[in-house]
């Protein structure tokens, strides 16, 4: 109750002033807002944007727990190939241990912190220059960011790359709400054409060892879709290693049982659309389909550096990379997405099916999904505006024929 009242004199202190919309965002990250809508809404409902964006971040915590487990799990795992121990996943032996969580906490948590912190720091400075209220839109943005990034990532890259997708991507626009394109895409965009070698996707997933016992300081390790776009001689791990995560990868990509169980509750919850998540999927395995055909019909070879993306069966698509994260908390985005029923289909189909196709054009850099989605974000719109008017043409035939 003190907390409250002290929070409340702040806030009626500082009214009208450059900091009071500081105050008000620490008041109504606490606190339910006590202001209701006026006039004529179209639509009543008792919940607001700040409890939207805490369902998608209660959705995220398990790949995060996961990722800082997985984290220390593939640390340990490339000491020991290094010393040629084969280290095989075992949930509660050598996987759920304080080790693992110690080195992945240690690695993972700085990276959620340097997210929150500047990211935060940006959008109050713009508050408070504008003078309007703190818009809690960053609060999912900067939960994704940090599960979307390689572990070992600079922390001073990542704190410039925040800065430039909050402002760029979105304060420019006119803030939450305004964006077309996806703030933390538009920040892991901003990575890869900045600082390539850092984000290449083949030897920065694994945190670096130190040095010990006569073990290579730094040893880092390949993804799977590293080694499929090399045409390399790749890891033997199982397709149930692959579900549910114990392979390298970035922090929240790992574990497709974790993201599965996020997507029934944001469809459950109402905030996800399930129908972006499907026609991605769909529009991903129809890709893969087409490439395993082109394989069958002899019409590449092995030789071919496309050729090992393009013999993946299909479905095993979604088991490597980021597709199945990209689409569940990615081309949801309420905001960049589309918006009617039959553009969200068409929306959904067509980042699957650029996604996969980018993944095997593109050996350099073997994941797509975020480049897919970033340029659907683009034509949403458009894609929106043809829906409506294809909607409007055929009423206005019906309204012909029956005035006939």
């Amino acid at each position: 109750m003190g907390l409250k009242s002290n929070l409340h004199n702040l806030k009626e202190k500082y009214k009208g002033t450059k900091m009071a919309p500081a105050f008000n965002a620490i008041h109504t990250f606490l606190y339910l807002p006590n202001e209701t809508t006026h006039g004529g809404t179209h639509i009543k409902a008792a919940d607001d944007l700040k409890r939207t964006m805490n369902i998608v971040i209660m959705a995220l915590v398990p790949c995060l727990i996961f990722g800082i487990f997985n984290a220390g799990y593939q640390h340990y795992a490339a000491i020991d190939a290094a010393k040629g121990i084969v280290t095989e996943a075992s949930l509660f032996q050598n996987f759920l241990t304080w080790d693992n969580f110690i080195i992945g906490a240690w690695t993972v948590l700085p990276l959620v912190i340097v997210s929150y912190g500047v990211g935060l720091l940006v959008e109050f400075i713009f508050a408070v220059i504008k003078g309007h209220e703190v818009e809690e839109g960053y609060l999912v943005t900067g939960m994704l960011v940090p599960l979307i990034v390689p572990v070992d990532i600079p922390l001073w890259m990542l704190a410039v790359a925040v800065v430039f997708g909050v402002v760029i991507g979105k304060e420019v626009f006119g803030g939450t709400g305004m964006n077309i394109l996806n703030p933390a895409l538009t920040i892991r965009a901003f990575l890869f054409f900045a600082y390539p070698t850092w984000m290449s996707g083949d030897k920065v997933w694994v945190h670096e060892a130190v040095e010990r016992a006569g073990t290579p300081d730094a040893i880092s390790g390949e993804t799977i879709l590293g080694a499929y776009a090399q045409n390399s001689s790749l890891p033997n791990i199982d397709i149930m290693d692959m579900f549910y995560g114990f392979i390298p990868g970035s922090v929240g990509e790992t574990s497709k049982l974790l993201i599965i169980l996020g997507a029934l509750f944001l469809i459950f919850t109402k905030v996800g659309s399930w129908r972006i998540i499907v026609s991605t999927l769909i529009g991903a395995l129809v890709m893969g389909l087409i490439f395993n055909g082109v394989v069958d019909a002899g019409w590449i070879g092995e030789s071919s550096k496309f050729y090992g993306l393009m013999s993946v069966d299909f479905w095993q698509h979604l088991f490597i990379g980021s597709i199945l994260f990209g689409a569940v908390y990615m081309a949801t985005d309420p905001v960049t997405a589309s918006q009617t029923n039959k553009g969200k289909w068409i929306y959904g189909f067509l980042i699957g099916f650029i996604s996969i196709m980018i993944r095997v054009f593109n050996p350099a850099y073997p994941e797509g999904v975020f480049l897919a989605i970033l340029l659907m974000n683009v034509f949403a719109p458009t894609i929106d505006h043809y829906v409506i008017q294809a909607n409007v043409k055929r009423r206005m035939k019906r309204v012909k024929v029956k005035t006939a």
